[in-house]
């Protein structure tokens, strides 16, 4: 690609002169005109393209080694070039006749940790630095050129400025005297662009990688973007998302938590630039893996990314292929949405609270008048949340009440579940009954639930009344847990998806059309109430079943797990065997099934009391699918 050409079309002449300019500089000359003063910029970025910049932290010697193991606990913000010797003002591996004295646009001078003011050298504390050890973090300005290259635009690059750069609600992991929050730096995206620009920086590890979050910033605790708490402001254009790297400014904020005696640090933009060639090299932190970040919308209120590899996405859409075959011939095929699995798990997987409900009695003449679809499913899904210590409830009707808690008792004692599952109601008593159950004291800026599902749950026709697939009004048999779906479409950071196989689960809504138009009855049956996402099977236990294993998959997957640590840290790699514990297994899911039966509980199609699910026997069609699924999880048949 022509990348003067992309910049002017993107910039304009007169910053393309400017841009051409800073662009072109060698770095051993930038160096030598900013040592004499003589080079006259605010910040580095977009300066010496193509070539490595690096973030500056001195520290006294006797901090070093704490430091050293500081930024490898936290390499995607600190992602370690040299380390000097005390004293040692070049650094060979990265450039020649360099001075770390002189050779930054700006400094700032830390005393007992704090700020004590702004430097145009060092050279005045050089016997103080004698005693001082230097240490180079890689800057994501090393990687402005090859998103330029690929025709992205960088807006505080178009608009002559710094990046943006905020202090998070991000904890580091502490070493030593070394604990801070992580600082990460913004640019606005096109959203058409999300995928390329985090393909593109997810291999440049020492320029901090991928991104660590994308999205609504206050999910990371970033207040407003129009004040940053380092660097410019930078104007995002419409269609612009807010994408964040983790920043090397943190080392700053390390050293501010340290409150030693003296310490140094490059000012906020102003790297030191080396005369090593930018390139891409996988993150030590994710696993070896070369592959490319899929992105992916998971909330719209507020809006939030995230990633994962393209073989966990192929595995998870493998999944959903799976659980779309139609034994029944329900013509569920008119109502699938693409990747509606995925998404719902990937928001999963970024939740830390869940409520699940399920029960749809559409046996409305047997007690109890439930069927045997719905609750495995959900046991499986919270089986899975739990071991990846989410806090897990279902909610179910009022009648049925004692009869679930019982069912989770006795999973616990088969081995079917490791640990209970707290298993509630919720009752309708006024207008304000759906905020005070979702929300602490009914204020929606404080969720108790920051996802809710609906497996095989009676939903809500147009008409107020709840249908099964034969017509028969069974609304005297159901409580309207609906009104909690519905009122979650107004509290931000509450996410819906609903699980069904026919139309008139809660959930379907979003289908509703096509259940008119292609499910018999869907004209009355179909459920009104709408979730973010609808995940179609052919049993929605094997929709259940689907979402469990697809979580196991995502906490397989080193790109998507080190986006959930925002990078900080270490992989969780000893926590995976508890994870594959907890998928749900023939042996489990048949003991599971012999106990709905024990209760009297039906099939839904037949109302045979069996072991069988919709009018299909558990061996071998149930026992088929959970053995398929273990395969497409694992590798391996289970």
């Amino acid at each position: 690609m022509d990348t003067e050409n992309s910049y002017s079309s993107m910039y304009g002449e007169p910053a393309m002169q400017r841009i051409r300019l800073l662009a072109s500089v060698i770095p051993a000359s930038a160096r030598s005109l900013i040592r004499v003063g003589r080079l006259h910029a605010s910040a580095t970025s977009a300066m010496c393209q193509g070539f490595k910049q690096a973030n500056i932290v001195i520290v006294d010697r006797k901090f070093a080694n704490d430091f050293e193991k500081f930024c490898l606990a936290n390499y995607g913000a600190l992602p370690l070039l040299y380390r000097s010797k005390p004293g040692e003002w070049g650094a060979p591996p990265l450039s020649s006749k360099s001075d770390i004295r002189t050779d930054c646009l700006q400094y700032r001078k830390y005393e007992e940790g704090i700020f004590t003011g702004s430097l145009k050298t060092l050279m005045e504390y050089t016997e103080k630095l004698k005693e001082m050890v230097t240490f180079y973090m890689g800057c994501s300005y090393s990687f402005e050129n090859a998103i330029l290259e690929a025709g992205i635009p960088i807006r505080n690059v178009e608009q002559g400025c710094n990046v943006s750069m905020y202090r998070t609600n991000i904890p580091c992991a502490r070493v030593g005297g070394f604990q801070c929050n992580t600082v990460v730096s913004m640019r606005p995206i096109p959203v058409d662009k999300l995928d390329a620009v985090v393909q593109i920086t997810h291999p440049m590890a020492d320029a901090h990688g991928a991104p660590i979050h994308i999205g609504h910033p206050g999910l990371i605790g970033i207040d407003d973007l129009s004040t940053p708490d380092f660097g410019d402001a930078v104007e995002a254009c419409p269609g612009d998302v807010p994408v964040f790297w983790a920043c090397g400014f943190t080392g700053a904020e390390a050293i501010s938590s340290l409150k030693s005696p003296l310490a140094f640090t490059h000012a906020p933009g102003c790297m030191f630039l080396t005369d090593l060639r930018s390139e891409r090299k996988v993150a030590s932190d994710s696993g070896g893996s070369v592959e490319a970040p899929q992105v992916f919308c998971i909330s719209e209120n507020p809006p939030h990314y995230s990633v994962a590899s393209l073989t966990a996405v192929e595995k998870i859409r493998a999944l959903d292929r799976l659980i779309q075959q139609d034994p029944a011939d329900r013509r569920i095929k008119h109502l699938l949405i693409k990747d509606q699995l995925l998404k719902a798990s990937l928001s999963l997987s970024h939740a830390k609270s869940v409520l699940i409900t399920t029960g749809f009695p559409t046996h409305f003449n047997q007690q109890p008048p439930e069927e045997t679809d719905g609750p495995p499913g959900a046991i499986a899904m919270a089986a899975m949340l739990k071991a990846q210590k989410k806090s897990v409830v279902i909610v179910t009707d009022q009648r049925a009440l004692e009869m679930n808690k019982k069912i989770i008792e006795e999973a616990v004692e088969e081995g079917v579940i490791k640990a209970p599952v707290p298993v509630v109601s919720y009752q309708d008593d006024g207008e304000d009954s759906p905020l005070l159950f979702l929300c602490y004291d009914g204020n929606p800026q404080f969720p108790r639930f920051d996802h809710l599902i609906a497996i095989e749950r009676a939903g809500m026709a147009a008409d107020g009344n709840y249908y099964n697939v034969r017509k028969v009004n069974i609304k005297h048999l159901v409580d309207p847990i609906d009104k909690l779906f519905l009122t979650a479409e107004n509290i931000p950071g509450i996410v819906t998806t609903g699980i069904g196989d026919g139309g008139n689960e809660l959930g379907m809504g979003k289908v509703k059309e096509a259940v008119k138009r292609c499910i018999p009855n869907g004209d009355l049956i179909a459920c009104d109430v709408s979730a973010d996402f609808t995940v179609v099977a052919g049993v929605s236990n094997w929709a259940g079943y689907a979402i469990a294993c697809a979580l196991h998959i995502l906490s397989n997957c080193t790109i998507h797990e080190r986006y959930l640590r925002k990078a900080v840290g270490f992989p969780k790699t000893s926590e995976v065997d508890g994870y594959t514990a907890a998928l749900p297994t023939v042996l489990k899911e048949e003991k599971l099934l012999a106990l709905l039966v024990k209760h009297g509980i039906r099939s839904g199609k037949t109302g045979n009391l069996g072991m069988e699910v919709d009018g299909l026997l558990f061996h071998d069609v149930h026992s088929s699918m959970i053995k398929q699924l273990l395969e497409i999880t694992l590798g391996k048949n289970e």
